[in-house]
């Protein structure tokens, strides 16, 4: 086969020099031995990728990143019971990343889960989501295993998961699908690209399953193997200072096309991470040297149906106040926290940054955070917060000159 010839001539050239290519090899050989990644399992349900929203009236979510208490403060401040129940039935909607980072990741999946199977509530998929569908150990995710890796005691207070439960977290992980629409609205967690939907539309299947023979299919292709190659051959005499945040890095362009190629070239992946293209200069951020950059795609989103979307750490400022300021790019940094935004005013992010109330913690922090767990209401367009404040949105379908 070419692909096994393709596999063993990659072995052949990395063994001593590229590691992250070697584990990318050892994963396609397990695909294509098994049909299926870690985690997933073949009595799984198939579902539409690209689903359908409830009809009625609606309270997105924003990215809750294991704060249950937060949850919990804003479903009453929602006037929904315990149950997840709305007496005017009004549904929840989760824009994605229900865990990770916040002290009880556990709950909030169950009680997410549970309201799904009520039919008082759906989701789709975040990137935190599918990490752990695939198997990847990242920083905050520690819950999910049972037991702190070198970096989780900034993560402290943290809920570990049950013994024996992390199929049926897994399990529920994989009926959330990646977008959902109806003819007023679309909700996606990072993006809403209009390729990556257009392969997806249509498309059943589990998701975790379909992620990986796309990612086969994508790895597979020549074209990109040269270029894998290429990039991993430039890495290799930086790969001991990737990780240090005072080492001094050059551009490395054929490791910037390579990063921003490998996340376009799978539409699940830029739906639930986001946009990216090549960045001029190197940065430092998530606790490594970056050669690409999230783009504001909603700049160019000239659709009429409005979107939301999670992902991008927003920052509430009330009105009066001082810009907050932050470290690195910040896609928002214009953009009024009440606006709605993009070329035609069509696309909102309802993440208010809640993820982030860990490294308040760290600082003493234990009530009036920052950060803020948010709901939008639909069709009403008025933002709700876990405090208990509210506000409208403002500059909705406006025209950016």
């Amino acid at each position: 086969m070419i692909v096994g010839a393709a596999a063993r001539y990659l072995h052949w050239r990395l063994a001593s020099q590229d590691e992250f290519l070697q584990t990318l090899l050892t994963r396609v050989k397990m695909v294509f031995t098994t049909g299926l990644g870690p985690h997933v399992s073949t009595d799984r349900m198939s579902i539409s990728l690209i689903g359908r929203l409830p009809a009625g009236p609606l309270d997105l979510i924003g990215d809750v990143h294991g704060e249950m208490q937060a949850l919990a403060d804003l479903l009453a401040v929602l006037g929904y019971d315990a149950q997840g129940h709305h007496p005017r039935g009004r549904t929840l909607v989760f824009v994605g990343d229900l865990c990770d980072r916040g002290p009880d990741s556990p709950a909030v999946v169950d009680w997410v889960r549970r309201a799904c199977q009520a039919g008082t509530a759906v989701a789709v998929m975040g990137n935190h989501e599918l990490n752990l569908l695939r198997g990847q150990r990242k920083d905050g995710n520690d819950w999910l295993h049972g037991n702190l890796s070198t970096d989780g005691q900034r993560y402290l207070p943290m809920r570990m998961l049950a013994e024996g439960k992390a199929a049926e977290v897994l399990a529920f992980f994989d009926t959330l699908p990646i977008a959902l629409e109806r003819p007023d609205l679309r909700v996606v967690h990072a993006a809403w690209h209009t390729p990556s939907i257009a392969r997806l539309r249509g498309l059943h299947g589990v998701p975790s399953a379909e992620f990986r023979r796309l990612e086969v299919a994508f790895r597979s292709d020549p074209d990109n193997q040269r270029l894998a190659l290429a990039a991993g051959e430039e890495r290799g005499p930086w790969r001991a200072q990737l990780l240090d945040a005072r080492a001094s890095l050059p551009n490395l362009p054929q490791v910037a096309r390579w990063d921003a190629l490998r996340q376009m070239g799978n539409p699940i992946r830029v739906l639930t991470s986001g946009v990216e293209h090549p960045q001029g200069d190197p940065f430092f951020a998530g606790g490594q040297w970056r050669f690409v950059q999230r783009a504001s795609w909603w700049d160019s989103y000239l659709d009429p149906v409005p979107v939301v979307v999670g992902h991008y750490w927003r920052r509430f400022v009330p009105p009066g106040a001082p810009a907050v300021q932050r470290q690195g790019h910040d896609m928002f940094a214009d953009v009024p926290s009440r606006r709605w935004h993009g070329a035609c005013g069509q696309v909102f992010c309802v993440d208010f940054s809640v993820g982030g109330r860990f490294l308040e913690r760290q600082h003493g922090r234990d009530r009036q955070f920052d950060g803020r767990l948010a709901a939008l209401r639909w069709p009403e367009r008025s933002l709700f917060f876990d405090d208990g404040s509210s506000c409208p949105t403002e500059a909705y379908g406006g025209m950016r000159l």
